[in-house]
């Protein structure tokens, strides 16, 4: 019995927890519309989110298009079809390993980061006073965050995109002895709006789910102090697990889309 009842407990806590989420993104689109913009602010976290986070997904995107390619060339070498790694480099990473890579990078150093910082605000009663002065601390600290990791994630799947390619490049150079111009124009050459417009979109909705959970679980946060350490790993994993089914409904409502 007590078995099943830490099974329904757990549930009930999800099920709970999920409703809360829902109302908390309700919420966001509600205040978002609403006036004052706070443009400052919002700028801020851009630069913040977007500036600061661009050694680490360039370091990393150029280490999974090295990696990528050295894993992938003596397989094809076997079977004759070297010709073919720049095009199905370029497309395995702007559909989908480019997207999913940056947006676990970004949900480890942005949505911690959001959870740890909303937390010790909550529990140092910071949001309490901005209630109390007159402030919507809401719009101030979770509109903003929550627009930020949404315009800026894209651009920095782009960037990473980018960066994994010239890796890869750097690869086939050495390796194989191809130009710069005869690569890119290979991956270019396969390339197609249906490859980049679904991976695009799916980054807008990366972005919003990272910051939307950061948020949450940091303007949320209880338990005095041990609560932040809780925010920001929490935020991490929801974020995760929420980047993957977001990841497998597109992948999957994209390939219905091909099927029409």
């Amino acid at each position: 019995m007590k078995v099943i009842d830490k099974i329904v407990q757990a549930n009930k806590t999800f099920l709970e927890e999920t409703g809360e989420l829902a109302y908390f993104a309700g919420r966001f689109f509600n205040e978002s519309t609403k006036r004052p913009f706070e443009v400052k602010e919002f700028l801020r976290q851009c630069y913040h989110m977007g500036n600061q986070s661009l050694l680490l997904v360039g370091v990393t995107g150029f280490i999974i298009g090295l990696v990528f390619t050295l894993q992938s060339r003596p397989t094809l070498e076997e079977f004759g079809a070297v010709s073919w790694i720049p095009s199905m480099v370029g497309i395995s990473i702007i559909r989908e390993i480019g997207p999913i890579i940056t947006a676990l990078i970004c949900a480890g150093r942005i949505g911690s980061g959001i959870g740890a910082e909303l937390g010790s605000m909550r529990v140092t009663e910071q949001i309490d006073a901005m209630e109390v002065s007159g402030t919507n601390p809401f719009k101030y600290l979770v509109v903003t965050r929550i627009m930020a990791t949404t315009l800026m994630l894209p651009i920095l799947v782009f960037f990473g995109d980018a960066i994994a390619i010239y890796g890869s490049f750097l690869v086939e150079n050495i390796k194989g002895g191809v130009s710069f111009t005869l690569y890119f124009n290979e991956v270019f050459k396969h390339l197609e709006f249906g490859d980049l417009i679904p991976a695009t979109l799916k980054s807008f909705f990366f972005g919003f789910a990272i910051g939307l959970v950061g948020c949450f679980k940091g303007y949320h946060c209880k338990k005095g102090t041990a609560g932040v350490g809780l925010a920001a790993n929490s935020a991490v994993v929801y974020t995760s697990m929420l980047l993957f089914i977001i990841d497998f409904i597109a992948v999957f409502l994209t390939d219905i889309f091909y099927d029409l």
